[in-house]
């Protein structure tokens, strides 16, 4: 797995699920092709460091649920598996 550095968290995206209409009509999740918004904490850096010298401490750790901006992450693929690499700032929330 890699390593983050500084305030970048390592997410693997979830899956988006069908979601259908009021009528009960289907949506695919290609009905609105955009990146993931939500995504699984795989690994996370050890913090920025202030001006002061020390590290500021990462708002997430590994194992949360998390909801991001929609154009924040950049995309990596490892072993063939897609990633996601996120600054600690864009990470919006944590799903409980």
């Amino acid at each position: 797995m890699l390593q983050p550095l500084h305030d970048h968290v390592i997410v693997e995206p979830m899956d988006a699920k069908e979601e259908a209409t009021r009528s009960g009509i289907i949506l695919p999740d290609t009905v609105d092709k955009e990146k993931p918004e939500k995504g699984k904490v795989m690994a996370v850096g050890p913090g920025k460091f202030l001006e002061n010298g020390t590290r500021a401490p990462m708002s997430v750790k590994v194992g949360d649920a998390v909801v991001f901006k929609k154009y924040s992450p950049d995309e990596i693929k490892i072993d063939g598996k897609e990633y996601l690499v996120i600054s600690d700032n864009d990470i919006i929330g944590i799903v409980a």
